[in-house]
């Protein structure tokens, strides 16, 4: 189980998205909130998705196979200043349109950084989540970075933005540095898609 991951491509267009018929876990969240970092960690292989010392630098929907049960599929960050209007909107119409085409999303994992509060962009993310009524849980990430009570404020602050989220249901904390998080994000994929 999750011994066999693969990246498969990277699209730059709806039109270049995978056409097979198999259940997609989608990432997806601010510029800069450790996807890629998440992506390695959970698989243990270093090199699974780029990482950049830039952010915003993943402008393309990136598609991984994961023991050919199902795809993790990255989305583009979003938010990042240092890019041309014209190009966080293309940004934003790509998002949308996936999330508004795909009839294979299982699950969207929505990240967050546990350092911020959650920006508009964020709240304008889980609005097209739940329009387009698609499952998501939402992970915490870079806990490592917190003290264990800056961590409790932090799972106690996220539910007044989402009163519907339940650490352990639908709420998780991860850290691509501690692997923090690893074994109970796991289990949800297995629960899913190996129990079957």
């Amino acid at each position: 189980m999750f011994e066999n991951p693969k990246f498969i491509k990277s699209v730059f267009t709806l039109e270049g998205v995978v056409k097979e018929q198999l259940p997609e876990v989608i990432l997806c969240g601010r510029s800069n909130v450790g996807k890629s970092s998440l992506i390695n960690s959970l698989f243990n292989r270093k090199n699974l998705a780029k990482i950049s010392s830039t952010p915003g630098k993943t402008r393309s929907i990136n598609y991984y196979l994961i023991d050919d049960k199902f795809f993790l599929v990255d989305l583009p960050g979003f938010g990042y200043a240092k890019i041309s209007r014209t190009e966080r909107e293309y940004w934003a119409s790509l998002i949308e349109g996936f999330l508004s085409k795909s009839d294979n999303i299982f699950l969207a994992l929505h990240i967050i950084d546990s350092r911020h509060k959650p920006t508009d962009l964020d709240i304008k993310l889980n609005s097209f989540l739940n329009h387009f009524e698609i499952p998501y849980n939402i992970i915490l990430s870079k806990v490592d970075k917190l003290k264990q009570s800056e961590m409790a404020l932090a799972k106690k602050n996220i539910k007044n933005y989402f009163p519907e989220l339940s650490y352990g249901d639908n709420l998780f904390v991860y850290s691509s540095v501690k692997k923090t998080g690893k074994k109970e994000l796991l289990q949800r994929f297995s629960a899913l898609f190996y129990s079957r």
